[in-house]
This record gives structure tokens, C-alpha cells and sequence, in this order.
């Protein structure tokens, strides 16, 4: 039994992972942390890292990027493996991220969905036989109205993914409204849509001449993203410090 503390447990996505992992034999949470205590969770909650007395074998965290730093703290101290699911971090961050997988495991993905982190690795093989032959390149995602940011985090890795693959030969075009001339072969262009209440849609097209591979993927709910974690906390337990990502859970 793999035992974890939810960091961000009284969240939206911290409330979905915990009814995961609550019909999960395989893991349970020991404590959560949050800011405000709702009393309806059945495990013991904290305030923040620095008061949890409960011993564990990862955390998962989906909070904000604020409480990270302290988490990152508590982590490296105690070599306790984590689950970096929070967006938004600053440079500063992202290399306090790296620092602490010196001493103990953390796993961050731009995405914890495991059909996303497919996609990644399928995306690479398609660049490879697509591009070469002249297809070009686009992706669409979609969003509901309430996302802050744009293009989405999935959206630049996918966009990633290819362009590694390609020897970082790709530019991003976000707009072309200001600009009237022909698409360049060496571009990925990405396109935001934004409306009601869209969990996330992405769509990788390869356009050539006289067909067109799209590669889609839908989330219908934010589920996708908890059972990603949860496997994500299964997989790290007991893990060696260093810096991880989903491409190893589902390696």
C-alpha cells in the first residue's frame, strides 16, 4: 500500500483524488494539507507542510504555485518523493524544482494525463515520417472560458515533442492576422479556443498533399488528470532522487 499526503486537498482536484484513491487498493492518503480545513475529508489535515507529523511514501500535489517553495522544502528535508502538479511557476521555481531532485524524487509533467503523455511519444514517430514528406503542421486546443493563459501548457508540449524530435528546426506561430504571406514549412502553428466549459481538447494535424493525419485527444472530466497523478505516486514511491516525468510511468 502506497501511502501519500494531498497537498491541495480541499481543491478541486484534490477533492477528485481523493475520491480516487478512496476506491484505490493499491494507495491511500495519510494527510492532506490545505489552508482551510472543510472537515469532510477522512484523513487528517494541515495546514501547511511544516505542521503534517504524518509519515508517507510521496505527496501529490495540486495546489498553487505559492505553496510550492515551502513544499519543495519539506521535501528535499525529508527526501519525501513528489508529485509536482501545479502550473504556473516561476524560473525561479522551475530551477528550485531541479535542485531538489537532487536529493529526493520529484516527477513534474505539463500534463498528468496518461493518453497526453501517448500522444507525446506518437507524436514523435509521426514527425519523423510526416515532416520529411511535406506535411505541415497545426494544433488546435480547446479550453472552457475561465482559463487564464494561452496556448495551454499541453499545447506547447505537444508542439515540444516535435520539435526535439525534428532537431528544434520548428517555429511557433501563434497569430497570422498581422501578417499576409504565405505559411512557412518550418512553422507549428497553434490556435486557442476558448468557451464554455471545455475540460481540454487538443488536435495535432499533419496537413500534406491531399490527406490529412489528425491526432485528437479529449478530456471529458478532470479525472483524466487525478488518475494520471495517482499512477504518477505509485510509480515514484521508493524511487531514487532525480528529476522525473510521465514519460517514464508509461514507459
Amino acid at each position: 500500500m502506497v501511502k501519500v499526503i494531498m497537498h491541495g486537498c480541499n481543491g478541486k482536484m484534490g477533492q477528485t483524488i481523493s475520491s480516487l484513491i478512496a476506491a484505490d487498493e493499491e494507495i491511500e492518503i495519510v494527510a492532506g494539507i490545505d489552508a482551510v480545513d472543510s472537515g469532510k475529508n477522512d484523513y487528517p489535515v494541515f495546514k501547511n507542510m511544516a505542521e503534517c507529523t504524518v509519515e508517507a511514501d510521496a505527496v501529490i500535489d495540486f495546489s498553487v504555485a505559492a505553496a510550492v517553495d515551502d513544499l519543495l522544502d519539506y521535501c528535499a528535508e525529508k527526501k519525501l518523493p513528489c508529485v509536482l502538479c501545479t502550473t504556473g511557476l516561476s524560473g525561479a521555481q522551475l530551477e528550485k524544482v531541479k535542485k531538489t531532485a537532487e536529493k529526493t524524487a520529484v516527477l513534474k509533467s505539463a500534463n498528468m494525463s496518461l493518453g497526453i503523455n501517448m500522444l507525446l511519444k506518437l507524436l514523435k514517430e509521426a514527425a519523423q515520417i510526416l515532416s520529411p514528406a511535406g506535411f505541415d503542421i497545426e494544433i488546435v486546443e480547446k479550453h472552457h472560458n475561465q482559463k487564464l493563459d494561452a496556448p495551454s501548457g499541453t499545447a506547447l508540449a505537444l508542439a515540444d515533442s516535435i520539435n526535439e524530435e525534428m532537431g528544434d528546426s520548428f517555429e511557433y506561430v501563434y497569430d497570422r492576422s498581422q501578417v499576409r504571406q504565405k505559411r512557412n514549412a518550418k512553422e507549428i502553428g497553434i490556435s486557442a479556443v476558448r468557451g464554455g466549459t471545455i475540460v481540454g481538447d487538443h488536435d495535432v494535424i499533419f496537413a500534406g498533399a491531399d490527406e490529412v493525419v489528425t491526432f485528437s485527444h479529449r478530456a471529458y472530466s478532470k479525472a483524466v488528470f487525478g488518475k494520471g497523478a495517482i499512477q504518477a505516486a505509485k510509480f515514484l514511491a521508493g524511487k531514487p532522487a532525480g528529476l522525473y516525468d510521465m514519460a517514464d510511468v508509461i514507459a
